[in-house]
């Protein structure tokens, strides 16, 4: 089941968890100096090994704007990776547990992403796939410096594992940027759910591993599920005590009202409100199924409700319709 559709363990704060790991081909400059026929040939190199996992392959450039941008909407691609499709190519499993971007930054990089707190068995997925590539390719490795990357930022193990966290009540305390020090000083940054670079929206942060030399893979997922795990702490205590407070509760009934009633709703409103409901019924206020608030933030995503539509649909046009469906499901 897809990673948003679902709940898992510390799903109330934990909404994913990401695994990715980078890896590149001796026989090929990296993907930077590559033309869109070389491209595409590593894809087919890939394609061929993989041929007998159940992946769909994808040939980027074959799908429409919409579409690509959807895939990034459901972080099963970069938004890099979406921003230019010529050459590139796509193997995603059927539940998109298991999605590898071709000649994304990197020839490949293998990514799984789960629901809930699940670092190890993500880990273990995106191995399964790294082993049967490095059996069949070189690998760019050196013996000091580990796997070899375009950006030397991820020389070493290029492993980049992170989990989406939601956050309302560390938010509210304003502890986010004190915690986003203290992890730094720990090895982890705290970003917005889409990356560097990317705004915060409705309380959701990104923790993820920053150093990838000197270290292994084991090692950096123990660091991060140990991190994590504490904030996720801090964050339910936090919680307790914030929905005492007549004010946030006053919040959480209105933002459900909202939801519950509105005509027309903006990607920006419904992220925002969610955020409120989320915690109405993570405490115990609302009645309403988790996983269906999860999976509402992403398939009510613009690029993702045009190709649900078959059509590009006007902002007003979305609005209308983003309400009617929450409507639907809340009521």
């Amino acid at each position: 089941m897809n990673w948003y559709r679902n709940i898992a363990e510390q799903g109330d704060i934990c909404l994913s968890t990401r695994v990715r790991l980078a890896r590149n081909i001796t026989q090929y400059p990296f993907p930077a100096r590559l033309s869109a026929e070389q491209k595409k040939e590593v894809g087919e190199v890939v394609k061929e090994i993989l041929k007998n996992e159940e992946l769909k392959f994808i040939d980027m450039a074959s799908l429409s704007p919409a579409e690509t941008v959807s895939l990034a909407e459901k972080h099963l691609i970069s938004p890099e990776f979406a921003c230019d499709t010529k050459g590139r190519s796509l193997m995603l499993s059927e539940d998109e547990d298991v999605s590898i971007m071709i000649c994304e930054e990197d020839h490949i990089r293998i990514q799984t992403i789960l629901p809930g707190l699940s670092l190890d068995e993500a880990f273990k997925q995106a191995e399964k796939y790294d082993k049967i590539l490095g059996s069949n390719l070189s690998y760019a490795f050196h013996d000091q410096l580990g796997y070899l990357t375009q950006c030397p930022t991820n020389i070493g193990t290029a492993l980049r594992a992170s989990v989406m966290l939601h956050l309302p009540a560390l938010s509210q305390k304003g502890a986010i940027h004190r915690l986003s020090t203290t992890v730094a000083k720990l090895g982890l940054t705290l970003r917005g759910s889409y990356g560097e670079g990317s705004e915060v929206s409705g309380d959701i942060y990104q923790l993820s591993n920053q150093v990838t030399l000197g270290i292994s893979e084991e090692a950096a997922i123990k660091n991060l599920n140990s991190i994590a795990m504490q904030i996720i702490t801090q964050e339910k205590q936090t919680r307790a005590a914030l929905v005492k407070d007549d004010d946030y509760l006053d919040r959480i009934s209105r933002a459900y009202g909202i939801l519950r009633s509105a005509h027309k709703l903006t990607t920006n409103e419904l992220i925002k409100l969610i955020s409120f409901v989320r915690v109405g019924v993570s405490e115990g206020i609302l009645s309403i199924p988790a996983e269906k608030l999860k999976e509402l933030t992403v398939t009510l995503q613009p690029a993702t409700l045009n190709t649900a539509a078959g059509k590009t649909l006007s902002q007003s046009e979305r609005d209308v319709l983003r309400a009617q469906k929450v409507k639907e499901e809340l009521m």
